[in-house]
């Protein structure tokens, strides 16, 4: 059961999150984009999201600026949070087109809002769960994608929703946090993807 709990707290890690909510969406998404195009923002989404946070936290594991690509202390959380605020705001700006990807660039904006609200309380040394913001995160922009282009995805939001479960609970079995900690991290995420809604409908 641990072993499976470890593996869930991997793959549901946040910065997964911005890459896995790409894919769905293009997915999904009912606009037609080329094939190539899809596989090169894809990239370059993993590449601001994954790669760059991973060499980071390499870097600042060797430098014992944090101990795990957890982050349980709440104050190792500054760095890695301010990293990854700049990465949202250069991929809002930067990589994401608002007229090209109304949905996708909600969604990062979206995140930005969340990386910012989450550093707010680590400043007051309040430790948000972030597996919780992001599957949140996740789940609600599929939610807004479903009722934006009237979807039928009932079954992988289904499946998302029972991730919720299962990320909280293995939150909680691994000792990472605590049930408020999850709470918090869940509004956290959830509320800013249903704020900017209304941007898109």
């Amino acid at each position: 059961m641990r072993t499976f709990l470890n593996v869930i707290s991997y793959i549901f890690h946040p910065i997964f999150i911005p890459v896995m909510a790409t894919v769905g969406y293009f997915i999904v998404t009912p606009r037609m984009y080329d094939f190539n195009f899809k596989v090169d923002v894809t990239i370059t989404i993993a590449i601001f999201t994954i790669f760059i946070p991973v060499l980071t936290f390499i870097l600042l594991r060797r430098l014992q600026l944090i101990d795990t690509v957890f982050v349980k202390d709440v104050r190792q959380r500054r760095i890695p949070l301010y990293l990854y605020i700049l990465l949202l705001f250069l991929i809002v700006t930067k990589v994401i087109s608002e007229t090209i990807f109304a949905e996708l660039y909600n969604f990062f904006f979206a995140t930005l809002i969340s990386a910012v609200i989450c550093l707010f309380f680590v400043l007051f040394r309040v430790k948000a769960s972030m597996h919780m913001m992001g599957i949140a995160g996740l789940v609600f922009f599929f939610v807004v994608l479903s009722i934006s282009y009237q979807l039928n995805i009932t079954f992988a939001l289904s499946i998302l929703i029972l991730m919720i479960g299962i990320v909280g609970s293995s939150r909680l079995y691994l000792k990472a946090h605590t049930f408020t900690e999850l709470i918090i991290g869940f509004f956290i995420g959830a509320i800013p993807q249903l704020l900017v809604m209304y941007d898109w409908l």
